[in-house]
């Protein structure tokens, strides 16, 4: 009897053993029928949570796509990976594709897709301050970003749209994105413009204050959008639609859930976040309206963009938007 119950035990574990190695395999082969794809991100941010939210669903997965996604910081490091080859897809300000063609580079990037249509920035005082205006920033120091990068651009744009003249405060642009959050803390600045989740971390620390948000008082532009070579996308075709048709996914998924749900479903790339702050941030950049509806940007919004740059002094004329923008991919809403 005994003999017959162990061999019924060893069949047992040797059927679960061929069961473990024949899923294993599988998976495996799955695996190996995706597609390869880098994507270099200017930014690990809530800002992108639609993003987020396409990789923790598995749209990229559905589209048949495997995404390793490499922190970049800086839309000119983004840039130099995607014209090195270092990856495919580049996703930063769209203000990199212009310098791109301004430099004659014959292969230069193109945008196929956005993702933001706002300043994804946050207005950090050092003081708490009641009734926030913009005129609180006359006189003080702020660390507004890179010289020529998106989020100074939009800064300086936006405080001159609403009569603050630039010479009555103190701009730093000499602070590399990823370190403002850092020189803020180590006790330089008045203000300094950041980012979700920094902003919110600086102010849990209580070191600083959230009074504004930049998005607010600018206008819509193609902020953040993904880019390649003109050459990868007239060779890949495909995986460009299979990668554009998962971000339209995750804006749906963000505008037609609510932020706990959206909190709970991206947190595995923010572990150091809790439930509850996610969803105060996706909700304060939802609230504001920071994300497109889909990734078709339009020819006003460019335009607009080129407009800031001119006025930043970082543009001299307007390059073609059809030479920087393809819509091929996407589909207006």
């Amino acid at each position: 009897m005994k003999k017959i119950v162990m061999s019924v035990i060893l069949l047992v574990i040797a059927a679960l053993a061929f069961t473990f190695i024949v899923i294993t395999n599988k998976d495996k082969d799955d695996n190996s029928k995706l597609q390869k794809v880098k994507v270099a991100e200017v930014a690990h941010t809530i800002f992108y949570a639609p993003q987020y939210a396409a990789l923790a669903n598995g749209y990229f997965e559905d589209e048949g796509l495997d995404i390793d996604l490499i922190l970049t910081p800086g839309a000119d490091k983004v840039t130099s990976a995607v014209l090195s080859g270092d990856v495919n897809i580049g996703f930063c300000g769209s203000e990199a594709s212009i310098y791109v063609y301004n430099s004659k580079d014959k292969d230069y990037i193109v945008s196929f897709a956005g993702l933001t249509k706002r300043d994804g920035a946050f207005l950090v005082s050092r003081e708490k301050i009641e009734n926030f205006k913009l005129e609180d920033l006359k006189g003080k120091y702020v660390i507004g970003g890179r010289k020529g990068g998106m989020p100074e651009m939009t800064f300086e744009y936006t405080l001159k749209e609403n009569g603050i003249d630039l010479d009555e405060l103190t701009i730093d642009t000499s602070v590399d994105f990823a370190a403002m959050g850092g020189t803020f803390i180590g006790g330089v600045g008045d203000f300094v413009t950041l980012f979700e989740p920094s902003a919110t971390q600086v102010e849990n620390q209580g070191l600083g204050y959230v009074v504004a948000y930049v998005g607010e008082y600018g206008g819509s532009v193609p902020y953040t959008a993904y880019n390649a070579k003109k050459s990868y996308i007239k060779e890949n075709p495909e995986i460009i639609q299979k990668f554009t048709n998962a971000i339209n996914k995750g804006l749906d998924y963000v505008w037609n859930n609510d932020e706990e749900t959206i909190a709970k479903k991206i947190v595995e790339y923010f572990p150091d976040m809790t439930i509850n702050e996610l969803s105060t941030m996706i909700k304060r950049y939802k609230d504001n309206d920071a994300w497109m509806k889909d990734t078709y940007f339009t020819e006003e919004s460019f335009d607009h963009l080129q407009d800031i740059m001119i006025e930043a002094g970082e543009l001299d004329s307007k390059v073609p938007y059809e030479d920087l923008v393809d819509t091929t991919f996407s589909s207006k809403k």
